[in-house]
């Protein structure tokens, strides 16, 4: 089957017990057994429920891999990656990460024992140069959060099992429906399916995906055994988003484009970060590796904070709020918002200065978007 009818099809058939179409909403913590031991492969909704099932079976799909583990949220996705992992072991990772990724392996895996190295994920040398006899595994997000940089999926998978580790990829900007890591020789994806996946801001999750069986035996271990698996509305949820995924990525895609594309003309707008244009760094690696752009843009305003937070309380199409990923369009300052737990210091050597805004991009009627953009950057440039 194709990407948009694993999107509305796999793990869903209609229900054994009723004939429903929509795969029901399990809401049990418990399930009865004929006798000890003596199930219909299901116990407790921790180990195992038929909506969560669903909802794993389907994720698994869409990145066309056999295993699939849901989480109650992506953090909690990431913990359970970074469980494969023992005290002395090292990691290297893009330094353009997700503010609460950094967060986890810094006041997290740190006191465990477990060091991160970051680098700029676009220099294969710097990722070379930062493996260690210890290194177990290589951490990227492309396109990266919030400045979306790129890093080339092939080559670091091939650096990575070159010294005996694992490469992880959070794939939550793009989805699977533009990019597919393990196709590219990643060992695990991850996702926030709270993000896109589910794209109605109603839900929160996360998601691991794998091709190996082992791998996903320990992750599956660690999802029962640390209990951090999604409550059933909101795996029911996530499931009834990817329903529509691929026409919503298509719509965030044409939109985001042309938001792009009118930030890039206007003298207000220092930069412009979006893998669409042919003026970004990575715009090649980018057709190479994925089957679109997506719907994040980030830019970079001239005139620092003040300019920034005249924007951003100027807009009234773009909500501000944490979070990337819905129908609805989102502006978000990442300096004080996704990233306010790094340093100061720590945010600005990464270019998450005062002056940086991202833009998730909605599916609204792109007219609205542009114009309302306009009044914000009118607004911006006044001092």
């Amino acid at each position: 089957m194709r990407f948009s009818t694993r999107a509305i099809h796999a793990g869903q058939s209609a229900d054994a017990a009723t004939g429903a179409t929509i795969v029901p909403l399990y809401q049990t913590s418990t399930f009865t057994q004929s006798g000890p031991g003596e199930h219909l492969g299901y116990e407790y909704s921790r180990s195992g429920n038929p909506t969560r099932t669903a909802l794993e079976t389907c994720l698994a799909a869409l990145e066309e891999a056999p295993y699939g583990s849901a989480f109650a949220s992506g953090l909690a996705a990431e913990t359970a990656v970074l469980s494969l992992l023992a005290p002395g072991d090292h990691i290297v990772a893009n330094e353009d990460l997700y503010g609460g990724t950094v967060r986890l392996l810094e006041r997290v895996f740190v006191p465990l024992g477990i060091e991160t190295t970051y680098v700029d994920g676009t220099d294969a040398g710097a990722l070379e140069a930062a493996v260690r006899p210890t290194t177990r595994m290589l951490w990227i997000e492309t396109p990266s959060n919030p400045l979306l940089h790129l890093t080339d999926i092939a080559a670091a998978a091939d650096l990575a099992h070159a010294h005996e580790a694992m490469l992880v990829v959070d794939n939550t900007f793009a989805t699977p429906f533009l990019q597919r890591p393990l196709d590219l020789g990643a060992d695990l994806v991850v996702h926030s399916t709270t993000k896109y996946l589910g794209g109605h801001s109603d839900a929160v999750g996360g998601a691991v995906v794998t091709h190996d069986a082992s791998l996903h035996e320990r992750i599956r271990f660690y999802q029962n055994a640390a209990g951090s698996v999604p409550g059933i509305f909101d795996a029911w949820l996530t499931l009834r988003g990817i329903k529509t995924l691929a026409v919503r990525m298509r719509e965030h895609e044409t939109n985001a484009h042309a938001v792009a594309a009118m930030l890039a003309t206007s003298p207000q707008v220092e930069t412009v970060y979006y893998p669409g244009l042919p003026s970004h760094p990575g715009h090649e690696l980018a057709q190479r590796q994925m089957s679109g752009f997506g719907g994040m843009v980030s830019a970079r305003l001239r005139g620092g904070l003040p300019a920034a937070d005249r924007f951003l309380r100027a807009l009234r199409v773009f909500s501000l709020a944490e979070s990337l990923g819905g129908v609805e369009s989102l502006a978000c300052h990442p300096a004080s918002m996704t990233h306010v737990s790094l340093p100061e210091a720590d945010r600005e050597r990464r270019g998450i200065s005062g002056g940086l805004v991202r833009l998730s991009v909605g599916i609204e009627d792109v007219g609205d978007l542009l114009d309302d953009l306009r009044v914000a950057l009118h607004a911006a440039a006044s001092a």
